[in-house]
C-alpha cells in the first residue's frame, strides 16, 4: 500500500489525534499505537471503552503496545524507536510533551529526519496554550455555534465533533506534506494544528464575510445564509431539501412545480430579492410543496434539474442506494466475525484505502513491535520486569 513503507508512533488519545493517524493507517502505514500499561492506568482510558462502536471506528488498521514513557527505561525504549520511525504523532496539551521530553527539539536530536504532528485546543503557544481542548468549547470559539440553529434561538452545537475531526484531517494532510518535502530536504519537521484554528478554517465563507466585507453572519436556520430559496421545505409526509439559487435553476423550480407565477412577483425578481423577502418565499414555496410527497417531489425536481433531496435519519442514509454503492460501510472481519465501519470518503484509482484489521487489543503487540525495532528477548523481558511495558 502507498503509506507502507513509513513507521508512524501514535501517541495519541480520544479523537482527533486518533482520526489523523487513522487516515494513515487505511493507506497501509505501519502503525504502532503506544498506550499505557494497565498496571499505571487508573479507571477507563481515554477514549471511551474499548469495544464502543466510537472506538473500534477510530483505531481499526492499527497494532497496539504499553510503554510507560514516564519511566526511565521507558522513555529510553521510546526514543530508541523514534531512531527507525519516520513519523510521530501526539494531541497532548503542549506542557505534556515537554515534561516527557518528547517534543520535537528532544526528537529530532536522535533523528532529524522525524515529522513530528502535535494536535492541541489552542495552539502550541499563545495566551490559551495551556488550557485543555474540547471540541465543543472550540466550535463556541471558532464561531459556528453562533450561526448554527434558528435565528433568535441562541447558540447551537454541530450534532457531529466538527472541531476534532477537521483538526485530525489537517494534522494528516501535513504529515503527507511533510513527507513530500523530505524526499528533497531529508530532514523532517513539527507540523501543528490546533481544535480552535480548524474550526476558525471551516467558517469558511461564513468568515471571509467578515475578513472581506466586515459582515457578522446571524443564525439562519435551514435556509442558506446567502442564496435563497435554498432549505428545508414541507412535503405532504415530511420534509425535503431544495436549492434552488441562482436565476436559471429557480426559473427550473418554478417550472416544475407548476409555480411561474411567482417569476412575474417583483419581490422575487431576482437573487438579492428573494434573499430579502425569504421569509414570505419560503410560505409560498410550503404551499406548493406541500401538496407532493417526498419522493415524487424529489424525482420530479432532479429531473428538471433543480438540486433536491431526502432528509434522512443515520440508518436510512446508510440504507440509500447511492450510499450503498459508493460503499461508505466496508466490512473487517475477526475471528471468524465481521463488522461494518466508515470507509474513506475518497478513491485512489490505483492505491485504494484498505480496512484490513479490527482496532487491536492493548498491548496485543508489545513484543512483536519491539522486536521489530531491534529489541532482544533479554531487552523485552528487562522493560517489563521495570514496568515499561
Amino acid at each position: 500500500m502507498p503509506l507502507s513503507r513509513f513507521n508512524v508512533l501514535d501517541l495519541t488519545r480520544v479523537r482527533s489525534g486518533p482520526l489523523a493517524v487513522r487516515q494513515l493507517a487505511d493507506w497501509g502505514a505501519n502503525v504502532i499505537k503506544i498506550e499505557t500499561p494497565p498496571q499505571l492506568e487508573e479507571g477507563e482510558g481515554p477514549g471511551g471503552p474499548r469495544d464502543s462502536s466510537d472506538f473500534q471506528n477510530l483505531h481499526r488498521n492499527k497494532r497496539s503496545m504499553t510503554l510507560n514513557l514516564k519511566s526511565p527505561a521507558g522513555h529510553a525504549a521510546f526514543m530508541r524507536m523514534v531512531k527507525k520511525a519516520d513519523v510521530v504523532v501526539e494531541n497532548f496539551r503542549p506542557a505534556v510533551k515537554k515534561r516527557l521530553r518528547i517534543d520535537y527539539k528532544d526528537l529530532r536530536k536522535v533523528n532529524p529526519r522525524i515529522i513530528l504532528g502535535s494536535i492541541s485546543g489552542f495552539g502550541q503557544d499563545g495566551p490559551y496554550a495551556g488550557r485543555p481542548g474540547f471540541d465543543q468549547i472550540a466550535q463556541g470559539m471558532g464561531g459556528l455555534m453562533s450561526v448554527t440553529g434558528l435565528p433568535g434561538q441562541g447558540p447551537v452545537r454541530v450534532g457531529i465533533p466538527v472541531a476534532d475531526l477537521c483538526a485530525g484531517l489537517f494534522c494528516a494532510l501535513g504529515i503527507l506534506v511533510a513527507l513530500l518535502e523530505r524526499e528533497k530536504s531529508k530532514q523532517g519537521q513539527h507540523i501543528t494544528t490546533s481544535l480552535l484554528q480548524a474550526q476558525i478554517f471551516m467558517l469558511d465563507f461564513q468568515a471571509s464575510r467578515w475578513l472581506v466585507k466586515g459582515e457578522v453572519a446571524p443564525q439562519a436556520g435551514n435556509n442558506h445564509p446567502t442564496s435563497m430559496p435554498t432549505g428545508v421545505y414541507k412535503t405532504i409526509d415530511g420534509h425535503i431539501n431544495i436549492a434552488s439559487s441562482g436565476q436559471k435553476i429557480w426559473e427550473r423550480f418554478c417550472g416544475a412545480v407548476g409555480a411561474t407565477e411567482l417569476l412575474r412577483r417583483p419581490e422575487y425578481a431576482n437573487g438579492a430579492a428573494r434573499s430579502k423577502n425569504r421569509a414570505r418565499l419560503n410560505a409560498d414555496i410550503d404551499a406548493i410543496t406541500a401538496k407532493f410527497s417526498s419522493a415524487e417531489l424529489i424525482e420530479l425536481l432532479n429531473k428538471a434539474g433543480v438540486p433536491s433531496g431526502p432528509i434522512y435519519a443515520i440508518d436510512q442514509m446508510f440504507a440509500d442506494p447511492q450510499v450503498k454503492h459508493l460503499g461508505m460501510a466496508q466490512p473487517v472481519r475477526k475471528n471468524g466475525k465481521t463488522m461494518n465501519l466508515l470507509a474513506q470518503p475518497m478513491s485512489l484509482s490505483r492505491t485504494p484505502s484498505k480496512l484490513k484489521t479490527w482496532p487491536p487489543d492493548l498491548g496485543q503487540h508489545t513484543d512483536a513491535v519491539l522486536k521489530e525495532f531491534g529489541f532482544k528477548a533479554g531487552e523485552i523481558a528487562a522493560l517489563r520486569k521495570a514496568n515499561a511495558i
